[in-house]
C-alpha cells in the first residue's frame, strides 16, 4: 500500500506525507477524531468561513515543522532522521487532548485537567500500541529531551503549532490582519548553544508576528460575539450536568453521559480504567445532537438556553472596567427578575468573566535573535520599536454577559 499520500492543503498547496509511519499515526483513529473536532470552536458564529478543524490544523503544523527542520539542515546543524521523524510525529499528536469545541470545554467537561496533559497521555498509549516508536517523540514534547531546540520548535513563543494556527485561522476566517510569512520566518531560523533563534535580518518578520498574533486574540479569538456563543455553551453544560447529578433524565450519547455524570473531574482521572476510551471517542457531534435534543427538555434553563444557542439567539456582552462590573452584573440580575426568572436560575442568565492577553511574555521562553555580530538577545531588545515591549504587557477585560430577551412572565 502507497503511504506516500499528498495532501492538497488550502494554505499551504500540497503537502507530502514524510514517512510510512506518519501516515500510520493520521490514520489512526485518534488521529482521525480531529476531523471532528473544529479549530475555532463556535467562531463561526462569528466568521462563516471558521469551519476547519484540528485535524487541518496539525497536518499543517506537521508540514511547518517538516520545512524548518529542512532550513536548520539547510545551515549545517546535524538532524538524522529519527529526530526528524520523532519532531514531526511530536507537533502531529499535539492536539490529541482537545475536547469538543477545544477550549471551551476544559472548563466544564474537564475542569482540572489541561487539554496538554491529555495530549501526553495518548502519546503514551500510542507508543505501546506502536511498540516504542513514540519513544523519542514524547521525549521531545515534554521537553526533556538532550537538544532543548526540538522543544521549542513543539512549543514555544515561537513553535510551528503557533504559526500554523494564526496562518490558518486567519486564512478561514478572513481576517488578512492576522496573516503571516511563514515562509520567511522558517527560513530565519537558526540554533545556536542548543537553542532556537531568529537571524537578525528576520527581525521585522518576528515583530509582524507578533501583532498579526495580537490582533487575532482581540478580533477573532476574543471576539465579544465568541464570548457570549462560549459563555451559553459553558452554561448549557453546566445546567445538563446538574439535572444529570440531581437524577433527572437528560438525554446524551453514551459518550457525553460518562463525562456529564462526573465520573471525571480531577487529574486522577487520567489514569482510572476506560479514560482513553471514552475521551477518544468524544467529539463535537455529541454535543450538538445532545443540544438539539435539549432544547425540548422539560427544564426552562436547560431548554431555553439551547433554543438560543441554536438559533443564534445569543447573550448580549458588555465589557467594563472592574468597578464598573458589580453594578452592571446587578443591573442584568434585576433586569432578568423583572422578567420573571426565578433567582435560583439567574447565575445561568447572567455571567461576570474577564479575558486577558500578551502577544509576548517576556518572562516565558523568550523569542531570541542571533544579531550579525554574533550576539543572541531577546527581541524586545533587538527591536526598535516600542511596540514590541508594549506587546509583553498582559491586557485585561473585565465583562458582564446576559440573556436580553428571556422572560418567565406570563403573556397577556
Amino acid at each position: 500500500m502507497n503511504k506516500r499520500k499528498i495532501i492538497n492543503d488550502p494554505v499551504y498547496g500540497f503537502i507530502s506525507i514524510p514517512s510510512d509511519f506518519l501516515f500510520d499515526l493520521i490514520e489512526h483513529p485518534w488521529f482521525q477524531r480531529l476531523r471532528r473536532i473544529r479549530q475555532l470552536g463556535l467562531t463561526e458564529l462569528v466568521y462563516p468561513g471558521a469551519l476547519h478543524t484540528r485535524f487541518h490544523h496539525a497536518i499543517g503544523a506537521m508540514y511547518l515543522m517538516d520545512q524548518a527542520l529542512q532550513t536548520l539542515k539547510g545551515k549545517g546543524h546535524a538532524i538524522s532522521e529519527e529526530e526528524a521523524t520523532a519532531a514531526q510525529a511530536a507537533i502531529l499528536l499535539h492536539d490529541l487532548g482537545h475536547g469538543p469545541f477545544s477550549h471551551v470545554l476544559e472548563n466544564t467537561l474537564l475542569p482540572h485537567i489541561p487539554h496538554e496533559q491529555i495530549s501526553l497521555l495518548l502519546m503514551k498509549e500510542l507508543n505501546v500500541q506502536f511498540h516504542g516508536r513514540l519513544d523519542l517523540a514524547i521525549e521531545m514534547f515534554e521537553g526533556v529531551y538532550k537538544r532543548k531546540f526540538f522543544h521549542q520548535l513543539i512549543s514555544s513563543q515561537l513553535d510551528m503549532d503557533r504559526l500554523d494556527y494564526l496562518n490558518r485561522d486567519c486564512y478561514y476566517t478572513g481576517v488578512i490582519e492576522g496573516s503571516i510569512g511563514t515562509d520567511r520566518i522558517i527560513k530565519m531560523l537558526d540554533i545556536v548553544d542548543d537553542q532556537l533563534v531568529v537571524e537578525e535580518k528576520g527581525l521585522l518578520s518576528i515583530e509582524h508576528f507578533l501583532n498579526a498574533r495580537r490582533t487575532m486574540y482581540w478580533q477573532v479569538y476574543l471576539h465579544k460575539t465568541s464570548l457570549c456563543a462560549e459563555t451559553m455553551l459553558s452554561q448549557i453544560v453546566g445546567r445538563a450536568r446538574e439535572l444529570a447529578g440531581q437524577g433527572t433524565d437528560v438525554f446524551a450519547t453514551p459518550v457525553l453521559s460518562a463525562f456529564l455524570r462526573s465520573r471525571f473531574q480531577e487529574p486522577k482521572a487520567l489514569f482510572e480504567p476506560g479514560f482513553s476510551a471514552l475521551f477518544t471517542n468524544l467529539d463535537d457531534t455529541d454535543l450538538w445532537a445532545s443540544i438539539k435534543v435539549w432544547m425540548l427538555h422539560d427544564d426552562f434553563v436547560l431548554s431555553t438556553l439551547c433554543r438560543m444557542l441554536l438559533s443564534r439567539s445569543l447573550f448580549k456582552l458588555q465589557f467594563v472596567t472592574p468597578e464598573q462590573s458589580g453594578e452592571t452584573f446587578e443591573k442584568a440580575r434585576i433586569s432578568l427578575s423583572a422578567n420573571g426568572v426565578p433567582a435560583e436560575y439567574l447565575h445561568y442568565f447572567a455571567v461576570e468573566g474577564k479575558i486577558s492577553n500578551a502577544a509576548y511574555l517576556t518572562e516565558s521562553e523568550q523569542i531570541k535573535v542571533k544579531m550579525k555580530n554574533g550576539g543572541v538577545i531577546d527581541i524586545s531588545e533587538a527591536s526598535e520599536l516600542p511596540a514590541i515591549r508594549a506587546l509583553s504587557k498582559i491586557v485585561s477585560k473585565h465583562f458582564v454577559s446576559w440573556a436580553k430577551n428571556v422572560s418567565l412572565r406570563p403573556k397577556s
